[in-house]
């Protein structure tokens, strides 16, 4: 959600940051709106002004031994008016358009249209030099025995898995290793519900934008599509002490996606399905502090990488693939020697105090006592299924084995390679 206050003094300001999203100039009709809704508080005010001098009148009236009923009834009438008014403004035009504005850009976000315009800055690892045709995850993952995808359809449809054997236990042992890893620099574990309801989606940046990519339940719940969600929503409608931040979190949780408008992409295989696990790490932060908080994050997710030898790149992503509720978005990407490229395996954004302003989460300043909005960040780490697509195919075997990198062993119980 965007401060109508910053808009109002900087509509050039404003109109420019959206220019940098593709999005053409909206702050004179937003004023339009605010000046609207500004109007009607105005009359509000008028109307409380006058229920507090009803009230006096009836005491005046009741103490002569009076009738107060028309009084009584004028105050409630007013009441109920104010009522109606404050719930409107929740969901009056001016909110609505607010809502489905992106957040505005960090500066440093480089311009471009679209993910091919997205800046490397960090490469780790050589990508292996294989001395015979490597295989596809799912491919590995059929021969082994280990990957069911035929049977799973039947009762499932596409877009789901069952991970047998090795291969389920590879998911346990991922995700203990990366809690660890989290863990061991101060993120608390935690254990979040997966479903929301749809507040708690909205002061995340999720709806009402995305909903078409939501499963939602009969009775109005929708299933996270990860652990962002009720992670960040921990300090939703709070005002929390200067002393309690930086807060960091982190949770092994399911993820659902529907996927839609995804038709064709990655129809094989596990990188894009219905229901996957992940890791996610989030932080609440006071506003001084988010930008090297998120440095901080995109090494974290960087640790589990370099733990597993895999290897990867960092992207910055331009203006033009940034998502909706982010100010600025690393992404680390793994090399999958099946298609000779690298693939997103991990997304570490800021979106600064844009969360925070739609969840109402503050916080009050020790040295001036103001209620400032915290900043939010949040970072894959990782997602399981495309780092099991990962290891499957870096480090399989002339024979179709998968050697287990060295640090997972101890996590599989001693296990050193499935075939």
């Amino acid at each position: 959600m965007h401060d109508i206050k910053f808009i109002r003094e900087n509509p050039g300001k404003f109109d420019a940051a959206l220019a940098r999203r593709g999005i053409a100039p909206l702050s004179e009709h937003i004023l339009k709106l605010d000046r609207a809704r500004r109007s009607e508080m105005a009359k509000v005010q008028e109307m409380q002004g006058r229920r507090n001098a009803i009230a006096k009148e009836i005491g005046m009236v009741k103490s002569k031994g009076g009738d107060a009923s028309q009084l009584l009834a004028e105050a409630e009438e007013i009441k109920t008016t104010i009522a109606n008014f404050e719930a409107a403004q929740e969901n009056d035009d001016l909110a609505q358009q607010l809502a489905v504005i992106p957040n505005l850009l960090q500066d440093d976000v480089p311009q471009g249209k679209d993910e091919t315009e997205n800046k490397q800055i960090i490469q780790w690892g050589e990508p292996r030099k294989f001395e015979f045709k490597p295989k596809s995850h799912d491919e590995l993952g059929e021969k082994l025995g280990l990957m069911d995808f035929e049977q799973t359809t039947k009762f499932c449809g596409s877009r789901f898995v069952t991970l047998k054997g090795p291969l389920a236990l590879m998911e346990r042992a991922l995700a203990a290793l990366m809690l660890d890893i989290h863990t061991g620099a101060g993120f608390a574990e935690m254990v979040v519900p997966h479903l929301s309801k749809p507040a708690g989606l909205f002061g995340v940046g999720q709806l009402p934008k995305f909903e078409d990519d939501m499963f939602k339940t009969t009775n109005g719940y929708y299933l996270i599509s990860t652990s962002e969600v009720t992670l960040t929503n921990q300090v939703c409608d709070k005002i929390l002490s200067a002393k309690e931040l930086p807060m960091r979190m982190t949770a092994y949780s399911k993820c659902f996606r529907s996927e839609a408008g995804s038709a064709g992409k990655d129809t094989k295989g596990i990188i894009r399905q219905h229901e996957f696990s992940k890791v996610e790490m989030v932080a609440i932060t006071h506003p001084d502090d988010s930008a090297a908080t998120h440095e901080m994050m995109l090494k974290q997710a960087e640790k589990v990488l370099q733990a597993l030898e895999l290897p990867y790149r960092v992207v910055v992503l331009c203006s033009g693939d940034t998502g909706f509720s982010s100010s600025k978005t690393y992404d680390l990407e793994v090399w999958l020697p099946s298609q000779n490229t690298y693939r997103e395996i991990s997304s570490v954004s800021n979106c600064r105090d844009f969360q925070a302003r739609r969840m109402k989460a503050r916080f009050k300043d020790d040295s001036n006592k103001e209620t400032q909005f915290v900043h939010t960040l949040n970072g894959s780490g990782l997602a399981i299924g495309r780092t099991i697509v990962a290891i499957l195919e870096n480090c399989q075997q002339a024979d179709g084995s998968i050697k287990i990198p060295d640090k997972l062993r101890s996590y599989m119980g001693g296990v050193g390679i499935i075939k």
